[in-house]
């Protein structure tokens, strides 16, 4: 199984503005190369955001471009630190699993114990959940960067009013007069991604 490029903090895709225009794009190695050149004659706050979760990202872009990848290197932000795995070839990660003895007991009747009873279980969810998960996921990662950078445009209840009511016309209506770049990347966020 191939490593998760999102697991490296290097490799995690963000955006970075300047006010209301896009400044970079990518990695986060190279969008905050990209925004150190530019802080001194930035006439706006530089904010740089993480494309998976619509968070600000608050990073020390001080010092030399090596000094500035070594702190990225050990950056882990508000994700979750990456664990060893109990069976390599599995991807399986142990949990604790709070349940009740009732539910413990029926676990146990289950062909295959509780542990496979519980994946069954999960991938029939999964399958009836019909993108729901992946809506909310994608329009809590849009409000979080609409909140941060767009907080005082004008419309901005009108906006998260569409937002969650998953109307996109109506967003992208109530989003016309903000900047082209915060609006095409809020809509970007506000598209679910694909679950595998």
């Amino acid at each position: 199984m191939m490593e998760n490029a999102l697991d490296h903090p290097l490799s995690m895709p963000c955006t970075a503005f300047v006010g209301g225009q896009r400044l970079a794009a990518g990695d986060l190695a190279d969008v905050a190369l990209a925004v150190n050149a530019r802080m001194e004659g930035a006439q706006a706050p530089i904010l740089i955001f993480d494309d998976a979760t619509g968070a600000q990202i608050d990073i020390d872009l001080r010092g030399t471009t090596a000094q500035i990848i070594s702190r990225l290197a050990a950056y882990q932000g508000a994700r979750p630190e990456a664990r060893k795995r109990g069976r390599p070839k599995l991807g399986v990660v142990a949990r604790e699993v709070t349940l009740l003895p009732r539910h413990w007991d029926w676990l146990a009747q289950q062909p295959g114990g509780a542990s496979q009873a519980l994946r069954r279980l999960v991938e029939q969810a999964r399958k009836e959940d019909k993108g729901r998960t992946a809506t909310r996921l994608a329009h809590e990662r849009a409000y979080r960067f609409m909140a941060a950078l767009a907080g005082d445009f004008l419309d901005f209840e009108a906006v998260s009013r569409a937002l969650f009511a998953d109307d996109m016309a109506a967003l992208a209506t109530a989003m016309e007069g903000w900047p082209g770049d915060v609006r095409d990347h809020a809509l970007h966020l506000a598209r679910p991604v694909e679950e595998d």
